[in-house]
């Protein structure tokens, strides 16, 4: 394995995440790196200093902060750095594994399970082939200077008339993850929630992170989203909630912050549970695809949204 990929990994508290099953190459040799990431820092400059990480994602920026904290920490390195939803890269990691032909140095896919002795068991590959990195969650997210009444806290919140036209939400039928949302919204309560959030008129999106920026961008037009994740900064104007009657949707995307288990309202283990009977998902995909049409637009990494 070359250093830059050692360099990387452990930057990132990660083995190599890969989208293969490595039990089948049949090899139970595990190479045991001993040298300090200082000691891998400058070996890898000797190799060049370009790491090359693909990353799981529906904004080319999402991982701006992950490249300038590996440049700022590892001097004369450059984290080149791609962003693409997780299914694209699936695949584009398959090819190369296929042609031998492969030219990541790391990957971070949705969704995987992890592998420090520190994290939980859900979240590691046994062999030690893949751990996770950070921990998702979907959010409600809110313009507070915008609201009329108190901060939407559970989903029938959505429902007030305050919220008729303001709304942003991604398509479920174009997501695995916001999917998951909304089966545990309707299994909570019912169809007819579903149907008179259609006549609040929602504007409906690609990518989870386009309701919050839109929310944050619109000056009121748009309010409020569930079922998505957002930049909660200083000047954003925005402000999150999480339900405590219903449930949301954790996962670990690829480190280890097992505090989340212990948060009511959510299991970071049901998503990849959930989305493993394929034949399942594709139903409900269906279901809403029917209600609210084929996802419109361009993908969120090229809409400028």
């Amino acid at each position: 394995m070359s250093l830059l990929r050692i360099l990387s990994i452990a930057a990132t508290v990660a083995s190599l995440v890969t989208a293969f099953d490595p039990q089948l190459g049949f090899n139970s040799f595990v190479e045991v790196e001993t040298r300090s990431l200082d000691e891998l820092h400058q070996a890898a400059l000797k190799e060049g200093g370009l790491v090359t990480l693909w990353a799981g994602g529906d904004e080319k920026n999402k991982q701006d902060g992950l490249k300038t904290a590996f440049e700022s920490r590892f001097p004369g390195m450059t984290l080149n750095v791609t962003v693409d939803v997780s299914k694209y890269h699936d695949g584009s990691l398959d090819q190369q594994i296929a042609t031998d032909s492969v030219i990541v140095d790391n990957i971070v896919l949705q969704t995987l399970t992890i592998s420090p002795d520190e994290v939980i068991n859900d979240f590691k590959d046994v062999d030690g082939f893949y751990t996770a990195v950070a921990i998702y969650t979907w959010s409600n997210t809110f313009a507070p200077a915008y609201l009329k009444s108190s901060p939407p806290v559970e989903y029938a919140d959505f429902l007030k008339p305050e919220f008729k036209d303001k709304l942003v939400l991604t398509y479920p039928n174009d997501d695995d993850a916001i999917l998951y949302q909304f089966a545990l919204i309707m299994n909570q309560y019912g169809y007819g929630w579903f149907e008179a959030l259609l006549t609040q008129n929602p504007r409906w999106v690609r990518g989870s992170s386009t309701p919050g920026n839109l929310i944050s961008s619109s000056n009121g037009t748009y309010t409020a989203t569930f079922g998505g994740s957002a930049a909660i900064s200083p000047g954003s104007g925005l402000n999150i909630s999480y339900p405590i009657q219903g449930q949301f949707v954790s996962w670990p995307q690829t480190g280890a912050y097992p505090m989340i288990m212990d948060m009511p309202g959510t299991d970071p283990t049901k998503f990849s549970e959930w989305m493993a009977d394929r034949a399942a998902v594709e139903r409900l995909r269906f279901f809403f695809e029917k209600r609210i049409r084929t996802p419109q637009g361009l993908s969120p990494l090229d809409d400028g949204l």
